[in-house]
């Protein structure tokens, strides 16, 4: 057994090393899962039999492609419609016109938070404000290094996992619970206020204490920028946001799932319809959202694949089980399970895809309240995930943003790791008191 998590820490280990060296996680990910197979025994291929290392890592990485992709795509598709319409500009400009130029973070965070509430995919909402970021930044003559903290603290923190979201993360666990993705709004509210408040107020702090030490923002020839091209009115970059918002408050308990299928759909075609004359590319649009769809659910998958294949380890089984068994209140343990796993994955979803089949049933059954449950996981499966080798992270930090974990990650730990665990704390504390 010892051996057995040795080597499973060791691949995760080396996962996050190599992530954070600058390795390609389609690559990293099932070399590091082989690590763990190789050091759990566990063989590389068996003709019938499906506990091996291609199975293993195959059936996570397709399985979540399987169950997910259309929300991926839908979402993608949604925001780079936003992005080349000038929908998300003429939103994040407006939130600008409103706040002024000296409030260049909360800016961004504010314009990150409501295209992530209104359903856009977390990776679309980092390429979409990142022009706009760059800007505020350079306005402001802050650090650049610090803006993939502020989309993130905007995009896959108090808004990604509050009832009521349309991202993946909230929805996951409705078929295992039987919820709604309102489940314990009251709690939810009041810890997605203390999680942009303590978010914001220390990124503040980070960023101030930067400044004194005397960085300032450096321009690169690469930058982007923000044309004077014609923009839609606000509201029609707002309307469709509600449209998404409606549709999955209206349809999920009939439709449950496919209800986010449904609103995503319907916020693409009221977007379409609304600023189809600001569309001049439809295609290069729909290419661009194609393949962002792709790069976001591959990263994910990737990691995915390889918490598949620890999970055949018995050191899976034992920590699980110890987990679960924790003592306290029993939300503390499905919130130390689910963030474990997410972590071991690198990624809310997939963590809360590995974690729920295991950890749902027995908690359920032990009299856990489903809706308090609901929460409590999808909260806590935000926290640990953004370690470095998340693809949300990867993507923002390196592809977006042209940064490196060594100048970009540790505020942006702070803001989705460190905010998102004392967040998950709060909640488990409201729902035993009340």
């Amino acid at each position: 057994m010892m051996l057995s998590l040795l080597g499973l820490l060791a691949g995760l280990g080396l996962l996050i090393v190599l992530t954070m060296r600058g390795f390609n996680l389609f690559i990293t990910a099932p070399l590091c899962a082989l690590l763990v197979a190789i050091s759990n025994g566990i063989p590389f291929w068996q003709l019938n039999d499906k506990l091996d290392f291609v199975h293993g890592y195959m059936s996570g990485f397709s399985g979540f492609v399987a169950a997910w992709f259309l929300m991926f795509l839908l979402g993608s598709l949604f925001g780079k419609l936003m992005e080349h319409t000038g929908a998300a500009d003429a939103v994040a400009l407006a939130i600008v016109k409103k706040l002024g130029q000296g409030k260049a973070v909360l800016a961004v965070v504010l314009a990150c938070a409501v295209l992530t509430y209104g359903g856009v995919s977390v990776f679309v909402v980092a390429f979409s404000a990142y022009p706009m970021a760059v800007s505020l930044f350079k306005g402001a003559n802050l650090p650049r290094r610090f803006i993939p903290a502020a989309l993130a603290l905007g995009s896959v923190t108090f808004t990604m996992t509050s009832a009521g979201s349309p991202e993946i993360q909230n929805w996951i666990p409705i078929p295992y619970l039987g919820t709604t993705p309102y489940a314990g709004w009251q709690v939810s509210i009041v810890v997605a206020i203390f999680m942009a408040i303590a978010g914001y107020a220390t990124l503040m702090w980070m960023l101030k204490r930067a400044v004194a030490n005397g960085e300032y923002f450096v321009q690169r020839s690469s930058d982007p920028t923000i044309t004077d091209r014609a923009l839609p009115h606000p509201l029609m970059g707002i309307i469709p946001l509600a449209v998404v918002l409606l549709l999955s408050f209206l349809l999920h308990d009939s439709l449950q799932q496919a209800a986010l299928i449904v609103a995503l759909s319907g916020g693409v075609v009221s977007l379409y319809l609304l600023n189809f004359r600001f569309l001049h590319n439809p295609a290069a649009a729909t290419n661009e959202g194609v393949l962002g769809a792709l790069l976001a659910i591959g990263n994910t998958a990737a990691v995915v694949g390889f918490g598949s294949v620890a999970k055949l380890t018995p050191a899976f089984a034992s920590v699980v089980e110890y987990m679960t068994h924790l003592p306290g209140p029993e939300l503390l343990g499905a919130a130390v399970a689910v963030s474990a796993i997410a972590g071991l994955t690198g990624s809310a979803s997939g963590g809360q895809v590995i974690a729920l089949p295991e950890i749902a049933p027995h908690y359920l059954d032990r009299g856990v309240d489903a809706e308090q449950l609901h929460r409590v996981v999808a909260i806590s499966s935000g926290a640990l995930d953004s370690l470095p080798h998340n693809g949300y992270v990867v993507t923002t930090i390196r592809a977006i943003c042209g940064e490196t974990h060594q100048n970009a990650y540790w505020p942006v730990a702070v803001v989705s790791v460190v905010v998102p665990v004392l967040g998950t704390a709060l909640a488990i504390l409201l729902f035993q008191w009340f």
